[in-house]
């Protein structure tokens, strides 16, 4: 089931497109819509630690133990745990899902994937299944998550972050088939990275494929996210506001398609060309409040042919996600 439009609201669309009012709210998606939910490289969608035993946790020692378990887990964490800092690995065939609107992490990060090497074919043991959920993530002393190492089939949803060091949600090194859907960021500069860097197209080429949606990137001056090489990148039914530098930066080769999200007072809303070697942006059905002209160009591969999605009429996107994105909203 996904989420649909809360109110019905008068659209204000670029580019012509037709209003469509949606029905009222419904619950929080069970499962991922977009990359996520595609059958691929040996997994059929993004079910986490479902069939695992449960475990709820609320110390450091418990949580680092049971996100590196062998086999499928669901971990549910009570209450904000302090972890040292540093990057603490998750297992595949894991959710790690917050219980209520006020439990997470401060201190550390959660690392998704292998450890770093120069391999260019995707490992048979890959990190893959993963489920990150509902969590509060604050203080990190480098990434909140890392997405790294062509881990794949990974859904991160309806998270809190902000006040990280480095990235709140940093997806690299050949990863792919990732949703990054109903988060809250706030309070933090480099918001989202996908591709770290120009150099790596032998990890990179053809993977990182993502889909975001639904995030509120809420006062985050830069990486809304920031792309290199994955094409199609989806960025749709986000709500933008007051990102001081730039919403959608889609760089060096990658291809995003941008569609039906709402920004507001942001002064570069998106670009293909905003430092290094350009990509590709396909604009669609976008709402600008206050807001500077997009900056696109070049051809993206349809997101339809991977998977189906239907979306929010744009006008609505600001309300909808304000009123469901973060934690406390599963």
């Amino acid at each position: 089931m996904r989420r649909t439009s809360a109110l019905a609201l008068a659209a204000v669309l670029v580019g012509g497109a037709t209003p469509v009012v949606t029905a009222p709210a419904s619950a929080a998606e069970a499962a991922p819509i977009g990359f996520a939910s595609v059958t691929a490289l040996g997994q059929s969608g993004t079910t986490g630690g479902a069939g695992g035993p449960e475990v709820t946790v609320s110390t450091a020692a418990d949580f680092t133990t049971a996100i590196k378990a062998d086999g499928p887990r669901v971990v549910r964490v009570q209450g904000m745990i302090t972890l040292a800092a540093g990057m603490y690995d998750v297992s595949s065939d894991k959710t790690v899902i917050g219980v209520g609107a006020n439990s997470g992490i401060t201190g550390g990060g959660l690392n998704i994937g292998l450890p770093v090497s120069s391999v260019t074919t995707p490992p048979a043991n890959a990190v893959h299944n993963v489920i990150i959920r509902n969590l509060v993530f604050r203080n990190a002393s480098d990434d909140s998550i890392n997405v790294q190492m062509f881990s794949h089939h990974v859904w991160i949803d309806h998270n809190d972050l902000s006040t990280g060091k480095d990235g709140l949600i940093d997806i690299k090194r050949g990863s792919s088939y990732v949703t990054v859907s109903w988060n809250h960021t706030h309070h933090h500069t480099k918001n989202m990275l996908l591709g770290h860097d120009d150099g790596n197209a032998a990890q990179d080429t053809g993977h990182l494929k993502v889909t975001y949606h639904h995030n509120f990137f809420d006062r985050t001056p830069q990486r809304n996210p920031r792309t290199r090489f994955g094409n199609p990148v989806h960025v749709f039914n986000n709500y933008y506001i007051a990102n001081s530098d730039t919403g959608v930066a889609c760089q060096n080769k990658s291809g995003c398609w941008v569609e039906g999200n709402y920004f507001e007072n942001v002064e570069e809303p998106m670009t293909n060309s905003y430092a290094g070697p350009k990509g590709s942006i396909v604009e669609r059905d976008n709402v600008y409040v206050n807001s500077g002209k997009p900056v696109v160009g070049g051809s993206v591969e349809d997101p339809r042919g991977y998977y189906a999605y239907t979306l929010d009429t744009p006008a609505n996107v600001k309300t909808l996600v304000t009123q469901g994105a973060g934690t406390g909203k599963i």
